[in-house]
């Protein structure tokens, strides 16, 4: 059980710590032993937080950018301070591994702190008029109350990308965060309230059905906004249920992430590139590299260098400080890995290292060569620690293949030429091109991250991320 966490059994609702008709227990992915009991709200709380986040509005739209930009460094210093905390918590629900997991929280901090900024430059613009008695402006106006619904991979900063430019704009959000790692968002509730929050401005909502509180918070008219991280069909679904009531819609969705290695690239370095790219949260990354397209004049080199670096990979406790790679987060996602690999297998794939779960919902680090078009693990988003290498000839087949999915998140590439950097990633279908970089997003606070095609709409990060929670304006004086 989780100590001085006094709380998992309440849910953070209208400023105040209720409990709830049921609870539900989260467990940790690595033992399976007993994390919390955390409370498991329904339509009645969702109705609750609704009316709650409304009222908060009125007041919270008034104050002025400073005055949301104080509580915001506020919390943005209590998340810093519980680093240590928040990552321990991280790594007991969601198993990353517990130097990772403390990485996450000072990213989480990153975009609080960004926000606080910015919040006061959320300026307006004169408009020159086309008639000499007019004087015309555009305002920003937060957007509204705002519903966001947040995924396990990055329990806290998944969260803070959203609320942190909610807030700043002047917006109240609710949070449903996923039925896997409830903790993280609740701890960010306390210290958002002992930041000195208004009641109603940030709301979280643990469930272990999230139909019944979508539901209501989709229906409801005064809820101006929805903001959701996680997989393509559950987006598709808020984006026709936002509809109904033309709420503004953000989806970060899946990725099918290429990482494409040219002839004069740096083994040593494209592989720890790969490392990183790669194996990093367990592969559970919606930015992590799924495919990987080496030139074949590299291929052998590159594979035996990169098995042997994978194999030297560390498995097991997340809470372990030397642990590399931690468990998947449920069976279902060990499940779907172990599909995958047996699908290439079967299809003339070759295991070079790993190719096997080790027992709970740990999977070995995997190295597999022999891919070949058709194969599951080239066309669907693995989230597991395997890395598939298929050759290629030319950049223009290179390209052809990184851009055939219907996925467009992120994409890399390897090369010391920089003509060929340029050319090859703004043929990329990509939101995210990586160049020589395995890491482009991170401590992104300042930012744009999002995806093409079917991997969602719109940005976070950034003034991008800002202006996914405002509306604009226009006001005209007619003189006299």
């Amino acid at each position: 059980m989780v100590k001085d966490f006094d709380f998992p059994s309440l849910a953070y609702v209208g400023g105040r710590w209720q409990p709830t008709s049921k609870t539900f227990a989260v467990k940790s992915p690595y033992s399976g032993e007993l994390v919390a009991e955390v409370a498991d709200c329904g339509e009645a709380e969702a109705r609750l937080a609704a009316d709650a986040a409304v009222a908060a509005f009125k007041e919270w739209k008034k104050l002025t950018g400073f005055e949301r930009g104080k509580i915001l460094r506020k919390w943005n210093d209590l998340l810093i301070a519980h680093q240590e905390e928040l990552g321990r918590l991280t790594a007991l629900e969601m198993g990353k591994p517990i130097t990772e997991a403390k990485g996450e929280v000072l990213y989480a901090a990153s975009f609080v702190e960004w926000c606080a900024e910015e919040a006061p430059r959320v300026n307006g613009e004169l408009i020159h008029s086309r008639f000499p008695n007019k004087r015309q402006m555009a305002v920003y106006e937060p957007v509204g109350p705002v519903y966001a619904v947040t995924p396990w991979n990055f329990p806290t900063s998944m969260i803070t990308r959203k609320a942190a430019p909610a807030l700043a704009a002047g917006c109240t959000i609710i949070i449903k965060p996923a039925e896997q790692t409830p903790l993280c968002a609740l701890y960010l509730a306390r210290l958002w309230e002992e930041a000195g929050g208004p009641a109603g401005t940030l709301q979280v909502l643990p469930a272990s059905d999230p139909v019944p509180v979508s539901r209501v918070l989709m229906e409801d008219m005064r809820i101006r906004k929805i903001t959701f991280t996680g997989s393509t069909p559950v987006g598709k679904i808020l984006y026709r249920q936002g509809a109904d009531t033309l709420k503004r819609v953000s989806l970060e969705l899946g990725g099918n992430a290429p990482f494409i290695v040219f002839e004069d690239a740096d083994i040593e370095k494209a592989v720890q590139f790969t490392l990183l790219s790669k194996y990093r949260n367990s592969g559970q990354t919606c930015v992590t590299t799924n495919r990987i397209y080496v030139h074949r004049k590299l291929e052998a080199d590159y594979a035996s260098a990169l098995a042997e670096a994978v194999g030297k990979l560390k498995v097991g406790d997340p809470l372990d400080p030397s642990t590399n790679v931690g468990p998947l987060v449920e069976q279902q996602g060990l499940d779907k890995v172990v599909s995958h690999v047996e699908d290439a297998l079967a299809k003339g794939a070759k295991v070079v290292t790993g190719g096997k779960a080790l027992g709970g919902l740990l999977y070995a680090p995997t190295v597999l060569t022999g891919i070949q078009p058709g194969m599951r693990i080239l066309e669907e988003e693995t989230f597991g620690p395997v890395a598939p290498l298929m050759p290629f000839e030319d950049e223009e087949q290179a390209i052809a293949w990184a851009n055939n999915t219907d996925y467009g998140l992120a994409a890399y590439i390897w090369t010391k030429d920089l003509s060929r950097a340029f050319r090859v990633a703004e043929a990329l279908e990509y939101g995210i091109v990586g160049v020589n970089d395995p890491v482009p997003s991170a401590m992104g606070s300042n930012l744009p991250f999002g995806g093409y095609k079917n991997s969602g709409l719109g940005r976070e990060g950034g003034h991008w991320g800002m202006e996914e929670f405002l509306e604009t304006k226009l006001i005209s004086f007619l003189l006299p």
